[in-house]
């Protein structure tokens, strides 16, 4: 069976910056265990499958170890897909997932995904965080699927190296470590190791935690964002309510064909 397949890179303002997807248009499912196994061979952060519905498009997401329920950067990915190369003609995209209904809409080069917020709590730093990390955040929140940590200021976000063996005993999808930024509103890296993932270059779910906290600390409800990965990735986002309006330019690298 031959697929198609193309690579994107996501949150890019250029090529070979921001996260890198695959995305591969499907005519219906393959099974679990075939998808699984073209994410591992891809090898990339995720892997985005989707199918055409009557209403829209059915997604999913694929690390090389595991299926997520949502992922930011691959739906760009796979936005800018239809958008560029599969002839989608509107302007608004309607995707189902695990996560509910997820809308990406274009506007010049930008692509904004509008996501649910993301709930979150302030707990006590889990004895593995702290030790993985060697220093201690201000707070630590954790959300539906992740840890948020804030730390004092951008330098220490920039010089963490997490001991990714004890971060792995971490319960959760991964880890978000943030501060205010210097130039940008605030700045973050993700770790996923539980994931399969040791650092994710930019992580557009992770911002459904970052900007309603950011914002109520700000007093602001529009953003702008920079995840300190060495690809780098640029962001901007709008709290509003219930949802979260996250934009960013996607850059393709590769278009192709895989055979199964």
């Amino acid at each position: 069976m031959e697929l198609k397949i193309y690579q994107v890179d996501a949150f890019a303002e250029k090529l070979f910056t921001g996260n890198p997807a695959a995305v591969c248009p499907l005519l219906s499912w393959p099974s679990d265990e075939t998808m699984k196994q073209i994410a591992m061979e891809n090898n990339l952060a995720e892997t985005a499958f989707y199918v055409k519905e009557a209403e829209g498009y059915h997604i999913r997401w694929f690390t090389p170890a595991i299926e997520v329920d949502l992922c930011g950067h691959a739906t760009l990915a796979t936005a800018h897909v239809l958008f560029e190369h599969e002839d989608f003609s509107g302007h608004e995209i309607n995707f189902k997932s695990r996560s509910g209904v997820l809308k990406v809409k274009r506007a010049g080069d930008y692509l904004t995904l509008d996501f649910p917020v993301d709930k979150y709590e302030l707990v006590k730093t889990p004895g593995e965080l702290a030790i993985s990390l060697n220093i201690r955040p201000n707070e630590c929140y954790r959300g539906k699927t992740d840890y948020m940590l804030v730390f004092e200021k951008e330098e220490y976000i920039k010089k963490l190296k997490p001991n990714y063996t004890s971060m792995k005993l971490v319960d959760g999808r991964g880890v978000i470590c943030t501060a205010k930024g210097n130039s940008v509103d605030f700045v973050s890296r993700f770790f996923a190791p539980q994931s399969g993932i040791e650092e994710d270059p930019v992580t557009g779910s992770a911002h459904t935690t970052l900007t309603p906290y950011w914002s109520k600390v700000l007093g602001k409800k529009e953003l702008t964002a920079t995840q300190l990965s060495k690809r780098l990735g640029y962001l901007k986002c709008v709290d509003k309510g219930e949802r979260i309006e996250i934009s960013g330019r996607a850059r393709t690298y590769l278009t192709g064909h895989i055979e199964i």
